[in-house]
Formats: C-alpha cells, sequence, structure tokens
C-alpha cells in the first residue's frame, strides 16, 4: 500500500514539469472588438479569458493536469471566436460564430458551467445575456444589412 502511495506521489510531482504555454498572444487594438462599455464589460467578465488574447491566469493555472485542462479550453474558445482578433476574422466565419455564441448563450451552455463554478461573477443575468444577444444581433446585422 506504501509504494502505491509513493507511486502516485512521484507521478504528481513529475506531471507538474509538462507544463502548457500560458504566454498571452499579442494584442491589436486596431483588430480588437471595439463595442460600448455596457457590453464590453459583460464579455470582459464572462467571454474574455477565453475567447481574446487578455486570458488572466488564476493561481491554478500552475496545477497540472488542471493547467492542461485551462490551456485546452482557451485555445479551443481562441480558436472558436477571439474578441482580440476581431476585425480580422471573415464576415461569412464571423457571422457563423456570433449565431453559435447567440445560441450557446441563450441555452445556458456559454460561459461553461466549470469555468462559472470558481468565477461566480461570470454567470450571466438575464440582463447581461440580453446585452449579449442586442450586440451579436447588431453585429451580425452589420455582416448582413437588410
Amino acid at each position: 500500500m506504501l509504494k502505491i502511495v509513493y507511486w502516485v506521489v512521484a507521478i504528481g510531482v513529475v506531471i507538474q514539469f509538462i507544463r502548457p504555454d500560458f504566454n498571452n498572444p499579442k494584442s491589436d487594438e486596431k483588430v480588437a472588438l471595439q463595442t460600448d462599455a455596457a457590453t464590453m464589460n459583460v464579455l470582459k467578465t464572462s467571454c474574455y479569458d477565453c475567447h481574446s488574447n487578455e486570458t488572466k491566469y488564476p493561481w491554478y493555472h500552475n496545477i497540472s493536469p488542471v493547467s492542461w485542462v485551462m490551456a485546452e479550453n482557451i485555445e479551443d474558445g481562441r480558436k472558436a471566436l477571439n474578441f482580440s482578433t476581431w476585425a480580422n476574422i471573415a464576415p461569412d466565419i464571423k457571422l457563423k460564430r456570433l449565431e453559435r455564441a447567440k445560441q450557446l448563450i441563450a441555452r445556458g451552455d456559454m460561459p461553461k458551467s466549470e469555468y462559472c463554478l470558481i468565477h461566480k461573477d461570470a454567470v450571466l443575468t438575464s440582463t447581461q445575456k440580453a446585452t449579449l444577444a442586442q450586440f451579436f444581433d447588431a453585429e451580425m446585422k452589420k455582416i448582413t444589412p437588410q
């Protein structure tokens, strides 16, 4: 039994040396999203840690295997929709991603529940969901003018 404990501790120590890259890519204000303060506040509180190059890393990002899950979620989030590269996203792709974001937020699938467990301020109220829905609709209208 004691050998098993030693092995578990040894593996736990060794995996701490397998670290993902947690450096934020550089952001360029010229291509980053520009919007009103109310919308930006909601986005920065509930979305930006995974959907921008402005991730604020908490202390526990240094602990493996938690760090691996965080790195994957951030990478996936940036690939899906990155507000730091807003102007560089092709209109057809932006339209699809805005539609998808609107659906996920309306269903309560975003922000992710595991993120909201630790970041209580990221849980979206109905008013914040409406703010984001209006923002998404306005952005989609810019892409597909009537």
